[in-house]
């Protein structure tokens, strides 16, 4: 597995919060991957009883279906796509 990223695929900011609860991050890692999209960069902080969750994900497939099938997390409070980077060069 190469550790360069494909160039060609689009690029997308989500910003997630989530209730805290055992195991509550990796279901939405989870269901990232198994919708065709891959983390290229995720930050998160701790804000009371919830999580704040900065995801950069790389990916062809509608960043929306990724949208509605975080928010059928019990545990996804909300979901929101903050941009979308488009396709980078290769340089």
């Amino acid at each position: 597995m190469s550790p360069q990223a494909d160039s060609s695929m689009p690029s997308y900011t989500l910003n997630c919060r989530m209730n805290q609860e055992a195991a509550a991050l990796e279901r939405l890692c989870r269901v990232v991957r198994v919708r065709g999209f891959r983390i290229s960069r995720m930050t998160m902080e701790s804000a009371g009883a919830h999580l704040d969750i900065a995801l950069t994900l790389e990916g062809s497939r509608s960043v929306s279906m990724l949208q509605s099938q975080l928010e059928k997390l019990h545990t996804v409070a909300e979901v929101a796509v903050v941009q979308s980077a488009g396709v980078r060069a290769v340089s």
